[in-house]
């Protein structure tokens, strides 16, 4: 566990950070934007459980932060790293899990009929907001999977999270008895 002494260092006043490695890179690199992407998603997750949801999604947004920050820890790490630090990451039983909240809450909500707009409940609509920045870490992290090898997982893990999101936005509308904002295509 990180032990966190002095929160200011200094060290990146001219433009640098160190991975986990202590490996140092430009604050603007790849894998820096694609890690601070995923701690801006686990932010605005934040704000979606400041707001209040249901209970079914204020217990598991929670578990989805905290892997939020393993996938932060598996990013942090080049994947040669990772053979000397032993560190969390992402594992194919967190796709799974994602993947069977997305069938438990699709059962409710019943299958899409219409493009929906974001919006509806307060909730629902930082719910929409996560799976944009979800959706934006996801393609970060595409673009430095092209460059450098990230855990296997990792890209598939965003892929099903934005998903996840997107049924989430509709459960806690659905819950709160509010109707999903459709797209008028006439309009």
């Amino acid at each position: 566990m990180p032990r966190l002494t002095k929160i200011y260092t200094r060290s990146g006043d001219e433009g640098m950070t160190s991975l986990g490695s202590r490996t140092r890179v430009p604050k603007e690199s790849p894998r820096v934007s694609a890690y601070g992407t995923v701690d801006e998603l686990n932010s605005v997750l934040g704000v979606a459980v400041a707001h209040g949801l249901v209970p079914r999604l204020a217990e598991v947004v929670p578990v989805i932060q905290n892997e939020l920050f393993h996938l932060g820890s598996d990013l942090c790490f080049t994947e040669e790293d990772k053979i000397e630090y032993q560190i969390p990451q992402i594992e194919a039983r967190h796709v799974t899990v994602l993947e069977e909240l997305i069938d438990e809450l699709t059962a409710v909500t019943g299958p899409l009929e219409n493009f929906i707009l974001p919006g509806g409940s307060l909730g629902a609509a930082q719910l929409h907001v996560a799976r944009t920045v979800c959706r934006r870490a996801e393609r970060l992290v595409i673009a430095l999977s092209r460059e450098e090898a990230v855990g296997p997982v990792v890209i598939p893990y965003l892929n099903r999270l934005s998903d996840a999101l997107f049924v989430m936005a509709r459960y806690e509308n659905q819950q709160r008895g509010v109707s999903e904002p459709l797209w008028n295509s006439r309009l």
